[in-house]
This record gives C-alpha cells, sequence and structure tokens, in this order.
C-alpha cells in the first residue's frame, strides 16, 4: 500500500489506510498512516480515537502523523529514522490520549527523509507487551518514507 509518500508492507492479518484530512481555511494537513491489527473504522481520529476503543487485548494499533516541515529543525523531531525496536519497557499505561482499561501506549517523535514524524503505538494489553510490541515493531519495519 502507498500513498502520500508512504509505503508499508503488511502482514496478512493486518489493514492500514494512508490519508491526508482535507483542510480547514489556512490550516495545513499532512499525511497521516493508520495500522492495526483488527478491523479499523473509516472515521478514526489522527491518533486513533474511534479505533482504539475497539481493541481486545491482542490487538495492535499504530498511527504515524506527519507534523509541518518546520517541525523537523526543533529538538523534539531531531532523532533521525525510525525509532526502533521500540521494547517492550517503553509500553506506558499513561501515553495513551484516552486511559482505556488494560491498554499502554508508546510514542517516539523523529525525522525520516526529510519529515517530522510522531509514531504511536497502542497496544491491546499491557500485560501482553512483551508479545505485542515485535509485531508492531515488524509492521513499523516495513514502513518506507519517500522525501516531500
Amino acid at each position: 500500500m502507498s500513498a502520500e509518500g508512504l509505503i508499508i508492507d503488511l502482514p496478512s492479518n493486518w489493514e492500514a489506510r494512508i490519508f491526508r484530512r482535507p483542510s480547514q481555511g489556512v490550516e495545513t494537513t499532512h499525511a497521516v498512516l493508520h495500522a492495526g491489527n483488527f478491523a479499523l473504522p473509516p472515521d478514526a481520529g489522527d491518533y486513533g480515537d474511534g479505533a482504539v476503543q475497539l481493541m481486545g487485548p491482542r490487538s495492535t494499533f499504530v498511527a504515524l502523523v506527519e507534523f509541518h516541515p518546520s517541525s523537523r529543525s526543533t529538538a523534539l523531531f531531531s532523532s533521525a529514522g525510525f525509532p526502533l525496536p521500540l521494547r517492550p519497557d517503553d509500553a506506558s499505561r499513561t501515553t495513551l490520549q484516552h486511559a482505556l482499561g488494560g491498554q499502554a501506549g508508546i510514542q517516539r517523535f523523529f525525522n525520516v527523509s526529510g519529515r517530522a514524524w510522531c509514531l504511536y503505538a497502542v497496544l491491546g494489553s499491557f500485560d501482553l507487551r512483551q508479545r505485542l510490541v515485535p509485531e508492531v515493531n515488524a509492521v513499523v519495519r516495513t514502513i518506507e518514507v519517500q522525501a516531500a
């Protein structure tokens, strides 16, 4: 699957969407990639609101959210390349946008191909993080980012 300068090669039990929200007024919008090992709703928020509520304990969700090009020069996005591997100990119950029973999240900011990104992963179960984080790593490793 490819769109918006992103390419992802998914395992058979995963699905993904790559999109850019329409801009309203003078705002700019940027690429967003969602991937999950469960059925993704078509209208989930950039960080998965509306999708993560559907997750079971063995589910994983990945959002890759692009930021404005000027962000790349800031300290927050100074790390170059995908922040892999994510480790099970990186998972936290407090990293979630919305705390949902038993879930955990991992969030990293970085730049790749001259573009600023946030990688946000949600695990359906903090207790299953040893099993779920390697699945997230395997999927994120398939993502390619083309220069803007």
